[in-house]
């Protein structure tokens, strides 16, 4: 199992999309940034959001979907390591990347920026763990259902731009009709991105919202172990 994570780290900082990942939502955390206030609650949580949905969006389908392409977890069938092996050591890196990737945007907007960071971790600490969980379920299902690593790709990227307007992470949420708003508040992404924003408003997380990305996870987690296949 450490050889394997070893292998597949190496694997992940070669991958021109990890970097995608870590720096698309700091660039628009640069570029918007200037304006931004201490007392801002809307930028930063959207740049988390942001960073999030394109790892479990993006790369992780595309990744296991490439691996099941390409044979290799046909392959590891047959050896000691179990794909199983292969699907969580992918799924903590790709966790682990998120986190990274989130923790560029907080110091960068905190030193830089002078951006207000929340005091409430926990509540934060769970926004992220149920938001993250929720969009990695979907990542899981595009690569159970993808036939290959360049279809992933794409139905990542097709999800992922209605589900990031829906979230209010292209157009904010007060200028959109109030029914499109309402109905974005209830995807995976509105309501990870709703929840960030309370936190950082100083409240606590909608219980009804943190629910909805609960489910989200498990239920469509459950649909991506049922269609996945290993070849």
């Amino acid at each position: 199992m450490t050889k394997l994570t070893i292998v597949e780290l190496k694997l992940l900082t070669r991958e021109p999309g990890a970097m995608f990942s870590l720096l698309i939502p700091l660039f628009i955390l640069v570029v918007f940034g200037s304006s931004i206030e201490p007392g801002d609650t809307v930028l930063l949580p959207m740049a988390l959001a942001i960073a999030v949905g394109l790892v479990g969006l993006y790369l992780l389908p595309t990744t296991m979907a490439t691996y099941r392409e390409r044979g290799i977890l046909r392959r590891l069938s047959t050896t000691p390591v179990r794909p199983g092996n292969l699907l969580v050591v992918q799924l903590l890196l790709q966790l682990v990347l998120a986190l990274i990737a989130c923790a560029l945007l907080l110091v960068f907007a905190g030193t830089v920026l002078g951006a207000h960071l929340p005091t409430r971790v926990l509540p934060g600490a769970l926004t992220f763990l149920l938001g993250t969980a929720a969009m990695f379920a979907v990542g899981l299902l595009i690569a159970a259902l993808a036939p290959n690593g360049r279809a992933a790709n794409g139905i990542g990227v097709l999800l992922y731009f209605p589900m990031a307007y829906l979230a209010g992470l292209m157009q904010p949420t007060d200028q959109m009709p109030d029914i499109v708003a309402r109905i974005g508040e209830y995807t995976p992404l509105g309501a990870f991105r709703q929840s960030l924003r309370d936190v950082w408003a100083g409240g606590a997380p909608s219980p009804l919202l943190l629910g909805v990305m609960a489910v989200y996870a498990v239920v469509i987690s459950i649909a991506a172990a049922k269609f996945f296949r290993w070849e």
